[in-house]
């Protein structure tokens, strides 16, 4: 028996060496190498966002240092996420570059900031950023030179976040008086716009117990009537409005249906008579008065749009209607308000996949002359990436896409003189038409060069405000030859 030994053992390794080389050549084994996206992971990262332990005592705004006096006063404008006016169209009345010449676009300065896709508020000459100082585990409200991007002070506070696809993530809210900022790990910080001095903070997980979103807070901050409007999605209350000045809670929704928060922002809407914020929260949505003598109570509520993970925030049409999209599988839905003596009810018109219709994962689509715009996300089938159109009564029917070419990603995008303008996720940035009838690109400048280029795009003043992962940057969309 053992002298057959050999021949057995050399025939198992023919057979072993003959069947490796069967599944080399008739298989494909090629690496997958795909691009780092939040959630092909799976589900947001509880851990990362629930460490470290509640018990932490974070001195909200506790630090602050002086850099320069030297900016120009102007009267640029673009003090909150989506603009001056909540729709991400610009007011500039000067001529922009179309960038089909790389002599009308400049870059003017360069900032290095903490990984993250927080992006900037704009007002009267100066630059405000909710940044996250890696190396001193900080918070920083920094305060920048529109003009030449000299730092003039930051106000900042100790907080240990770890890295989950980026930190930073939101917008300030700025007015004349006054600045607010929401953290990753939701503490609220109000200052003096003016000089940096702090006013008040409010962390919402201690005060409210608010537990903060996967992949930390998208929610950014908003100020109307010098009040600082929040959505803590806590234990007991929604929403709140508070003082500026003082930071004394002048009135409160309550979370009757326990919903939680969302990476949504509220945004503000009319209809009926009334003025109120929708707000598009993980369980449902709401309509929530901000005026008259029922400030702060739900004017309506739905929970026939519920997902586990909310990004966008509700685009307002005419009419009352309102449209409401995520990723993850979620679609869209349009809805629509109705008023009768005073009273307000809401009804679902229409919902649809991804592959669907005009839907977004991140960022919140556009209204434009009786059309939305948007950004396919990366489930809407061959038509992923692509900035698309529909009409805002049909948004379930693309009626144009800008083709397998152009794809931008997660990247951001607005409407400024007649042009929008769209940033690819990889830093290029891309001028086309402002048309309902075609996508007629016109131009393209590379203007990062890292890579996850998804924080909202500031523009105002002729100077535009983008940035990737760990860069921000200034570009003048004007012509050099002109100054």
């Amino acid at each position: 028996m053992r002298k057959h030994i050999p021949l057995i053992a050399g025939t198992l390794t023919f057979i072993l060496l003959a069947s490796l080389f069967f599944l080399w050549t008739s298989g494909d084994f090629s690496p997958v190498i795909s691009k780092h996206i939040p959630g092909m992971d799976g589900e947001p990262s509880d851990k990362a966002t629930r460490e470290p332990a509640a018990c932490e005592n974070v001195v909200i705004g506790e630090f602050f240092k002086k850099f320069s006096d030297k900016y120009e006063q102007s009267a640029s404008l673009w003090p909150r996420f989506r603009g001056p006016d909540f729709n991400n169209m610009s007011r500039e009345e000067a001529k922009l570059s179309d960038l089909r010449d790389s002599q009308t676009c400049e870059i003017l300065w360069n900032i290095k900031l903490g990984e993250g896709h927080a992006a900037a508020a704009v007002l009267n000459g100066k630059v405000f950023v909710l940044d996250y100082l890696e190396e001193e585990k900080s918070d920083a409200l920094r305060c920048f030179s529109l003009e030449d991007g000299t730092e003039l002070w930051r106000r900042w506070y100790k907080v240990a976040v770890k890295r989950n696809h980026g930190i930073s993530r939101t917008i300030p809210a700025v007015t004349e008086k006054y600045t607010v900022t929401i953290g990753p790990r939701c503490q609220v910080m109000c200052v003096k716009t003016d000089s940096g001095d702090l006013l008040w903070g409010k962390d919402l997980v201690k005060e409210f117990g608010t537990t903060v979103p996967g992949w930390y807070t998208g929610q950014c901050p908003l100020i109307l009537y010098d009040q600082a409007i929040i959505a803590p999605a806590g234990k007991d209350v929604l929403v709140f409005g508070a003082d500026c000045e003082t930071g004394k809670i002048l009135w409160k929704t309550p979370n009757r249906r326990k919903w939680q928060m969302s990476h949504s922002s509220l945004i503000p809407m009319s209809f009926g008579g009334k003025k109120f914020l929708i707000y598009s929260s993980v369980g449902g949505i709401c309509g929530i008065s901000i005026d008259g003598n029922d400030r702060g109570e739900i004017l309506w509520e739905t929970e026939e749009f519920n997902h586990k993970v909310v990004a966008p925030s509700p685009l307002p049409l005419d009419g009352g209607r309102f449209l409401v999209t995520a990723g993850y599988g979620a679609g869209a839905a349009l809805f629509q308000l109705r008023e009768s003596g005073g009273e307000f009810s809401v009804e679902k018109l229409k919902s649809y996949p991804p592959t669907g219709g005009l839907c977004s994962e991140q960022q919140t689509p556009i209204l434009y002359d009786g059309h939305i715009f948007s950004i396919l996300p990366k489930d809407a089938g061959t038509l992923n990436g692509q900035f698309a159109c529909a009409k805002e009564d049909e948004p379930d029917k693309i009626l144009w896409s800008s083709g397998k070419t152009e794809r931008f990603g997660f990247g951001p995008y607005l409407i400024a003189d007649g042009k929008f303008f769209i940033l690819n996720e990889n830093g290029e940035l891309n001028a086309a038409k402002a048309s309902t009838g075609e996508f007629q690109k016109l131009g393209t400048f590379k203007a990062l060069a890292g890579s996850d280029a998804w924080g909202p795009i500031a523009l105002t003043d002729g100077k535009m405000i983008i940035r990737d992962s760990t860069t921000m940057t200034c570009i003048r969309l004007s012509n050099k030859k002109d100054k």
